[in-house]
């Protein structure tokens, strides 16, 4: 892909992750880590919209 894809920052991952399911969201690709800095993963909203959200962790592995 070749644009831009927001990605919003959260402090609990799964819990976010949990909601964004909850309400119809599917994933895009699945939660994964950028060793040693955080956890990332993108979605689809409703609409068919991809985003991602990212979690900060220096522990991430």
């Amino acid at each position: 892909m070749n644009a831009f894809v927001c990605t919003m920052g959260t402090e609990d991952y799964d819990a976010t992750e949990a909601l964004i399911l909850e309400h119809g969201g599917k994933v895009a690709m699945p939660k994964n880590a950028l060793t040693g800095m955080a956890w990332q993963g993108y979605y689809f909203d409703t609409e068919g919209n991809l985003f991602g959200i990212h979690q900060p962790d220096l522990n991430a592995k």
